[in-house]
């Protein structure tokens, strides 16, 4: 379903695009007004792929047998924690204040949900025990409220560059945080409050109705989001130091 959807888009944003690049002659200056207005606002659909930067304990000063509680690592170095992650969906609104040709002020609250799955590698799987044990699945689901700076170039016909950036607050409202119980019953704990910045660039494409906006952004938290087991778990989230997001979102913006 999902790897339609997304050929879906890939071929509708391919013939919209192409559709600009005719001869001159043929070619009408669209939505000139649109450049001209101080306040517009739109919205966006998007997916997106997320995956944990990890910091494994003792990374730089593990024991050769790579057995401690403590270590993160492996007698080869090598981090203990695999993960896979799902393509999510992003999905979200526009809020654009003009300050010149080349210069916006942004904002583009964002609802994202995505899936990860971590795998400890150093968490052993008993006969009597759940084959997966070793797994967790993370879900989230980040409210993302960003301040962003825009910068475009000239405008070619009815299409324009540009580049933007910016920090963001980012609330996940499936972090478990406040839970009592951690991976010992199954539950994966991160936190709910989150920091990060982001780059984005992408093409506005004006057409005669509305304003079409491929974009491909990069997410990066600058926070911790990992909350520690208790210290009488052994394994799982006390083997790492830190676990961060780290995203790449692929957007159509109409506005």
């Amino acid at each position: 379903m999902r790897k339609n959807l997304l050929t879906a888009i890939a071929l509708s944003t391919t013939t919209l695009v192409c559709a600009q690049f005719r001869p001159n002659s043929e070619r009408e200056w669209n939505r000139v007004e649109q450049d001209e207005k101080k306040f517009s606002f739109g919205y966006f659909l998007g997916t997106n792929v997320m995956s944990y930067k990890v910091s494994p304990k003792a990374q730089n000063n593990h024991l050769q047998n790579g057995t401690t509680e403590d270590d993160g690592v492996n007698s080869n170095g090598l981090v203990y924690l695999d993960q896979e992650s799902k393509p999510g969906f992003s999905v979200g609104l526009i809020g654009k204040l003009k300050m010149n040709d080349y210069i916006a002020v942004k904002t583009e609250p964002t609802i994202h949900f995505t899936q990860r799955t971590l795998i400890f590698n150093n968490i052993e799987v008993l006969s009597n025990q759940d084959p997966d044990v070793h797994k967790r699945e993370v879900k989230s689901t980040y409210l993302e409220i960003p301040l962003l700076l825009n910068f475009s170039g000239d405008r070619w016909f009815n299409t324009k560059p540009y580049i933007q950036g910016g920090v963001a607050y980012v609330n996940n409202l499936q972090s478990n945080e406040d839970k009592e119980d951690d991976n010992e019953l199954g539950v994966f704990r991160t936190n709910t409050h989150n920091f990060s910045w982001q780059a984005e660039m992408g093409i506005e494409i004006y057409f005669k109705r509305f304003k079409l906006t491929p974009s491909v952004k990069g997410l990066f938290f600058f926070n911790n989001e990992l909350v520690p087991d208790k210290e009488t778990t052994i394994g799982y989230s006390n083997t790492l130091n830190s676990l961060q997001t780290r995203a790449v979102v692929f957007s159509l913006k109409f506005e």
